[in-house]
């Protein structure tokens, strides 16, 4: 019998669940076990289960004084150390399981540093038509990998490595690493 912060009693043939109940008192082990035994049995099954057991009846506010003493006793009984608490209503420890992946540079990723003669690299970053050195809401990229891809761009196309005003022709088939089409980022334009 538990006892509720409602002074109302609740069977135990109310809290079990009847498939454990049935598989419990059906086992063989269970049958040939003397009387004792077989509340230690029951003992041991509840106190593990309780958190289950509790939710399966709807009762909501127990109070568990008996449930603890019969731990202590089926612990002692188990010859296991009976202070270890285990509190099932205690919060878990756990990561966010909604929270986004965090979004990471692609250039950071691969730990790559823009160079101005690495044209490959740069033009995935201009224009095919104008020219135009991409913005962050299209590449992806965080700040200081933009200013530097900015920068080395501006530096090949000074060099004469790089076309100003439209995509080399060389690299025009190359994979491209973003969609300039779809902005990975909104923009205030």
């Amino acid at each position: 019998m538990l006892r509720c912060h409602s002074a109302d009693y609740v069977p135990a043939s109310q809290i079990l669940p009847d498939l454990y109940f049935c598989c419990l008192s059906n086992s063989r082990d269970y049958q040939n076990d003397s009387s004792q035994e077989k509340m230690l049995k029951l003992t041991k099954f509840i106190t593990q289960n309780v958190s289950a057991l509790i939710l399966a009846s709807g009762v909501r506010s127990a109070s568990f004084s008996a449930l603890k003493y019969s731990n202590a006793t089926a612990a002692a009984a188990a010859g296991v150390n009976s202070n270890v608490s285990t509190n099932a209503d205690e919060p878990i420890e756990m990561s966010n399981p909604f929270e986004k992946e965090r979004k990471v540079c692609i250039l950071c990723k691969h730990n790559i540093i823009p160079d101005y003669k690495n044209i490959k690299l740069l033009s995935q970053f201009q224009s095919p038509y104008t020219g135009r050195i991409y913005g962050r809401h299209i590449t992806g990229l965080c700040k200081q990998k933009q200013a530097d891809v900015e920068k080395a761009i501006r530096r090949a196309q000074h060099c004469a490595l790089m076309p100003t005003y439209h995509k080399d022709l060389d690299f025009m088939k190359d994979p491209k690493l973003f969609d300039p089409e779809k902005p990975i980022r909104p923009h205030k334009y």
